[in-house]
């Protein structure tokens, strides 16, 4: 590891202020911190300046990738990285340097950061976040913000303190939440279709769907670290889809543009109410199939179509979710060859558990190899939740209209979204590549077909993580080297604050309260009520 060093007196940066490339941190090296730092380096002015990351194997891996080369620095974990950046910082201001102005050039192989990415297991949001909230660093953290909206409003009461004055005051740094569907090329165009040229009119009605898959689900939602709901029952609605119902907010709730609605201080357009249907219908043990018997472990048997090595084996094939699996395949083939990096794998695959291993241990940890009938899970594999908005009577955005979003688990397409819009002149179809636009008055269809971003871009959510880290990047670049406020390039940059996005976040968990208790949730009421958690959300 490079051992990182606080820096000597003669590197103490000038406080003279000149335009550099703005430099990130990743926590987490996984397949998210992967992915952002792919769109960062590719794709922006920014740098990936370090990582914090556990495992030796994937730190050297992003660091090969990503940083080195750039004089970058490299943690064992993200409490690493804190006590080096504050003890930085304490040298700074024993030389003077004023505490806001910590600026070096990109050469400089001690400089701190102006951002963060926060690409760690959702339970460990909450605690980062508030453990680095007073560096003042700008934040972009993947989703979900975190696993309830209690924790969620402390985030919120972390990043915007209140002001004393009873005044939300500007938030201090940019923050983005990883609703990477608001950034895809096609889903820009489509918001633009809808509410800036109103190809359809009023908006009536949306039906969303998002196709999880049968294969993925099976891996990531039955034996991976999504399979169990969390305490408050909250599961898949959340942790898969809760950039699905951002979306439809964004279509339905939100000003066409940010930063007008900033100016003219418009708000969302919330529903009246939420109600929502669900339940785990498919891996269970009811539904085991007979030949199966008494094993608990899939092993190499193919008795049935969601075992994980038969789409995840092939010759070469070490990259999603083989690697997920298996977190060091690349090493052992690197080092081993092909039929070592084969044998780890089926080792991976293998690893099973019984009823004397405490039920905290099983948790803490994903079970590949574990067949899908005999897993723990509790989550979600089939939900639908309907919202209902009253009509406020100020066309063309806050008119009565209703949405219904469908996550489904056992389908061919693989998070391939799908929906149609219903308005008063006309409807759209919609799917991951194609618009088609049907006039009622002309009775003609008009099919717009979506450029397809390069390969690497599309297998992230249609060009989305590149979408969100771009305008991550350039508000930190805007505020950093242009001088702009931070919330004007919120707006400008990122589409929506902190507390749209907890709101988002929010509606999530009424759906969900909405389910297990089987009745309507009247949004008005019941926000009021969780807001009185934190009186500092307005």
């Amino acid at each position: 590891m490079k051992e990182p060093q606080p820096p000597p007196a003669s590197e103490i940066l000038s406080s003279k202020p000149f335009q550099r490339r703005t430099r990130f941190l990743v926590i987490g090296a996984g397949s998210r911190g992967n992915a952002y730092a792919r769109a960062v380096t590719t794709t922006t002015p920014g740098t990936i300046h370090a990582v914090a990351e556990p495992r030796a194997f994937k730190r050297t891996e992003f660091g090969r990738n990503y940083i080195w080369g750039n004089d970058g620095q490299e943690f064992n974990d993200w409490r690493e990285w804190l006590k080096w950046e504050v003890a930085r910082r304490d040298r700074v201001s024993k030389h003077s340097e004023p505490a806001s102005d910590l600026a070096a050039p990109a050469s400089e192989p001690v400089a701190g950061v102006d951002g963060v990415f926060i690409c760690t297991l959702d339970e460990t949001h909450v605690e980062i976040i508030q453990a680095i909230a007073p560096l003042k660093l700008h934040i972009l953290c993947e989703k979900p913000l975190a696993l309830s909206l209690t924790d969620c409003l402390t985030v919120y009461r972390a990043l915007q303190p209140p002001s004393g004055s009873g005044v939300l005051p500007s938030p201090p740094t940019i923050f983005s939440i990883g609703h990477v569907l608001r950034y895809s090329p096609h889903n820009i165009k489509l918001r633009k279709l809808l509410l800036e040229d109103r190809v359809i009119g009023d908006i009536v009605s949306l039906e969303h769907t998002e196709p999880v898959g049968w294969w993925h689900f099976s891996h990531s939602y039955v034996r991976g670290n999504w399979r169990r709901a969390t305490p408050a029952g909250d599961g898949s609605l959340l942790t898969k889809s809760c950039h699905d119902i951002d979306f439809v907010l964004w279509l339905l709730c939100s000003p066409a543009s940010a930063e007008n609605a900033r100016v003219s201080g418009q708000k969302p357009h919330f529903p009246r109410s939420i109600s929502s249907a669900g339940s785990l219908t498919q891996f269970r043990p009811a539904r085991k199939p007979a030949a199966a018997g008494a094993a608990t472990n899939s092993g190499v048997q193919l008795f049935c179509g969601a075992d994980l090595q038969r789409s995840a084996l092939g010759p070469g094939h070490r990259g999603w979710p083989v690697d997920i699996v298996s977190p060091d395949i690349e090493d052992v083939f690197r080092a081993h060859g092909a039929k070592a990096a084969e044998k780890r794998l089926m080792e991976r695959l293998g690893e099973d558990y019984d009823e004397s291993l405490p039920d905290e241990e099983v948790a803490a940890r994903p079970w590949y190899g574990r067949c899908v009938f005999e897993a723990d899970n509790t989550v979600c594999d089939d939900q639908v939740v309907t919202m209902a908005w009253d009509d406020e009577g100020v066309a063309p955005h806050r008119v009565a209209k209703t949405a219904t979003f469908h996550m489904v688990a056992p389908t061919e397409k693989q998070c391939e979204r799908r929906g149609r819009v219903y308005g008063t002149t006309g409807e759209i179809e919609y799917d991951s590549t194609t618009i088609s636009i049907y006039d009622f008055a002309s009775e003609k269809t008009t099919k717009i077909v979506i450029e397809k971003p390069p390969p690497e871009r599309a297998e992230s959510h249609g060009g989305g993580d590149y979408g969100l880290a771009g305008q991550y990047v350039a508000a930190v670049e805007a505020v950093v080297n242009e001088g702009l406020d931070v919330e004007t390039a919120q707006a400008r940059f990122i589409g929506c604050t902190l507390e749209e996005a907890v709101q988002s976040h929010a509606v999530v968990f009424a759906a969900e309260e909405a389910r297990r208790e089987e009745r309507v949730v009247r949004w008005g009421e019941w926000w009021e009520e969780k807001k009185s958690l934190s009186s500092n959300l307005a």
